[in-house]
């Protein structure tokens, strides 16, 4: 192929080059060419004027600058609420400072005068020093030390005629200080001895020790310094990310800390802030839970870090709920606080949650809250299963439909019976929201405080189930294979009817928590985590992708809590938050215990355990487990209408409709009796075609021939048999 001179056309690194080649070199015997890029050849920009300078119109731009334009006045000079408080804090800060010192004066007068000989002998180092010209001395002997006599002559002159009226001045000053000193301390009257302590006073602050100053500071170790441009700049550049870095606004405060946004080089993705998030603390110098990275939404290596002023582990927030006031589960709940100390509303009704972290990750903190939060609601149905065993729950008890506290085999049996109840219950309103008139359920066929408010003999009242480290359950070899298929059902559907699940585990992997259950999971909080697989698990898939990393987070470390409590609190990957639950104290927790106990009581909404009434285990088995129970020994198959006369005959409550006709079999024709089995047999098949078990035609020689029947082999093994109905 032949190129010709002057080809152009191709990019190079986004640079159209008018490609100038010359020829190298001919190869006769292979009949090719080598040409090379001409070096001279001049880069054309690829970009037109009209592409750079298409900028928007005047009006874009000035729109665009509107919706991020910071106020014109700071909002507490807008709002008069929060200039009286700035005010007032303002007033009693200087008061207090004020107050602080005017007490310990006479301490700082007394430091002053034991300083007074350190002061007053440093003033006389100094003054003989300018008597006697030290400063002249290292001059004067450089010119002894080189034998420059001429110099040396000079410099001493000088010196004498410096020296001598100083030793004059000096001697006088003394004569008559010592003399005034001598008589005033006999004739003077008693002002001069305040004054000679106030003079003693000002010598004394020239005996002051830089690590022991007069004046007692009070410096609280947990306020931190303000956060500068520089300082962020060496933090970025020890962790490695060099380069340009542009501040987008100059660091603002941000409620109770700082706010700085920053574009990254070109080359670094924010989230690197968000994996490195300790080493970067380190770096700054600052507590790791004042330090928190996040990645902007206008590009990817946009970075916006927000620094708190005070150390958030110092701050003991209270639950709002904690003296006084009710919740509502079929609205919100103060659930916690973000970094910055803002409020955190939880709202659970029609979402189902789950909770995850490792150890000391702080998941018993947010599980109280939630508890607590259902005991102070009267119409809310409390069922806690707390599968770890702690008694970290036990606050709650008094008012608990069912509760159950152990990690043993009985524990996790009664947590399966409480699934299946709850399942029950479900279905139960299930048909009876499916059966109220359109009008009451406009948004939907689901429940709502209006729907249970309306028709409170329905019972459509909110019910909380907790099941604290479910992994005990789902991992147990008996019950953990039927408890995760159940689960399953009552996470998908469950919700609609009032019912909220909340699923907590230390162990979030797949083995712990069934696929079906974090699939299916709406509300998601993940605390302190290992890796990008738990991480996952909890948030859902893709979330660390995204720029969730719950690894960020520190679980406690003996008295140092660190940063248990906090984590990601997301409904969506486009609705996640970092909270901080509240910490409530066992203390605390009983006496809030105690009030929803009497709540409870005064509006007669004791249920279950805390009513004394005793549970009862709910018959979850199936037409499965029934037909194990019937079918003859060694039998291989048997026929539909002989399964359903054994079936009516051990529960007939159940099956005996099954068998109800017009007139007593003995009566009817041998037509009438074979249609009779054929509609026993429809009925049997449609039951069993729900759990996919098929029925066909089979022959008996030594019964009834050929009709419709069940091979043994078909049926499903008893706690296998999940039926999935709704």
């Amino acid at each position: 192929m032949s190129i010709e001179d002057g080809a152009s056309g191709t990019l190079i690194n986004g640079v159209r080059q008018p490609l100038k080649f010359v020829k190298v070199s001919v190869d006769g015997d292979s009949q090719t060419e080598t040409f090379a890029l001409k070096p001279d050849a001049e880069p054309e920009p690829v970009d037109t004027e009209e592409v750079a300078a298409d900028t928007g119109t005047w009006l874009d731009e000035r729109r665009a600058y509107l919706e991020d334009a910071p106020p014109v006045l700071p909002s507490w000079l807008r709002k008069a609420g929060e200039f009286a408080d700035a005010a007032r804090w303002t007033a009693s800060y200087y008061a207090h400072v004020s107050a602080f010192h005017a007490v310990r004066a006479p301490v700082y007068l007394m430091r002053l005068l034991v300083r007074f000989p350190r002061g007053a002998g440093r003033y006389f180092v100094r003054w003989v020093k300018w008597v006697v010209d030290s400063e002249a001395r290292p001059v004067e002997a450089k010119a002894a030390a080189t034998a420059d006599i001429e110099a040396w002559l000079t410099l001493s002159r000088e010196h004498s005629r410096r020296v001598r009226p100083r030793r004059i001045a000096s001697l006088a000053v003394a004569t008559v200080t010592g003399i005034s000193a001598l008589v005033a301390g006999f004739l003077a009257p008693g002002w001069t001895l305040a004054a000679a302590v106030a003079g003693a006073a000002l010598i004394g602050l020239n005996g002051n020790k830089g690590d022991k100053p007069v004046v007692t500071r009070y410096l609280s170790v947990h306020l931190q310094r303000p956060l500068e441009s520089g300082e962020l700049i060496e933090a970025l550049e020890a962790m490695g990310i060099k380069g340009d870095i542009k501040f987008v606004a100059p660091i603002q405060v941000d409620g109770p800390g700082w706010l700085a946004e920053m574009d990254l080089p070109r080359n670094v993705l924010a989230e690197k802030l968000l994996d490195k998030r300790k080493e970067l603390a380190g770096a700054m110098r600052r507590p790791l839970q004042c330090v928190w990275p996040s990645v902007g939404t206008e590009h990817p290596s946009r970075a916006n870090l927000w620094v708190a002023k005070k150390d958030p582990r110092t701050i003991k927030r209270v639950w709002p709920l904690t003296n006084r006031g009710q919740a509502d589960m079929y609205g919100e709940f103060p659930f916690g606080v973000t970094p910055r100390g803002e409020l955190v509303p939880l709202a659970l009704i029609g979402t189902n949650m789950l909770i995850g972290g490792v150890m000391g990750s702080g998941k018993t903190s947010a599980v109280v809250v939630i508890a607590l939060a259902g005991a102070l609601d009267p119409t809310c149905e409390m069922w806690m299963f707390e599968l770890k065993g702690s008694g970290d729950a036990e606050s709650v008890q008094p008012v608990c439909h069912r509760y159950v506290q152990g990690d043993d085999d009985e524990h996790c049996e009664a947590a399966l019976e409480g699934m299946y109840a709850l399942e029950k219950e479900m279905k139960r309103r299930k048909k009876v929201v499916s059966e109220l008139p359109i009008e009451d359920v406009p948004n939907g066929r689901k429940v709502s405080r209006k729907l249970a408010n309306k028709y409170p003999n329905l019972r459509l009242h909110p019910i909380l189930a907790i099941f604290d480290e479910v992994h005990t359950l789902f991992e147990h070899p008996v019950y953990g294979k039927e408890a995760a298929a159940v689960a399953g059902r009552l996470i998908r559907k469950a919700r609609a009817y009032g019912i909220i699940l909340v699923l907590t585990t230390q162990k979030p992997d797949a083995d712990a928590i069934p696929k079906m259950v974090s699939d299916n999971a709406i509300v998601r909080f993940c605390l302190a985590i290992t890796g990008h697989i738990a991480n996952d698990l909890i948030l859902g898939t893709g979330m660390y992708k995204r720029g969730i990393r719950a690894n960020i987070f520190e679980p406690a470390e003996g008295d140092d809590p660190k940063d248990s409590g906090t984590g990601w609190l997301t409904r969506s990957a486009t609705n996640a938050r970092i909270a901080r639950s509240y910490f409530i104290p066992q203390a605390d927790a009983r006496e809030i215990g105690k009030r929803a106990l009497a709540m409870r009581t005064a509006a007669g909404t004791l249920t279950g355990e805390a009513a004394g009434e005793e549970v009862k285990p709910v018959d979850h088995s199936t037409i499965v487990d029934h037909l194990h129970t019937v079918w003859p020994d060694g039998a291989e198959t048997v026929h539909s209408h002989r399964l359903v006369d054994a079936l009516a005959a051990y529960l007939p409550e159940l099956y005996g409709a099954w068998l109800e006709t017009e007139k007593p079999a003995a009566e009817m024709s041998p037509d009438e009796v074979r249609d009779a089995r054929t509609a026993a047999s429809t009925a049997l098949s449609a039951a069993l075609k729900q759990h996919k078990i098929p029925t066909r035609q089979i022959t008996i020689r030594d019964c009834c021939g050929g009709a419709k029947g069940v091979r043994y082999a078909d049926l499903p093994d008893p706690r296998d048999n999940a039926e999935d109905d709704l």
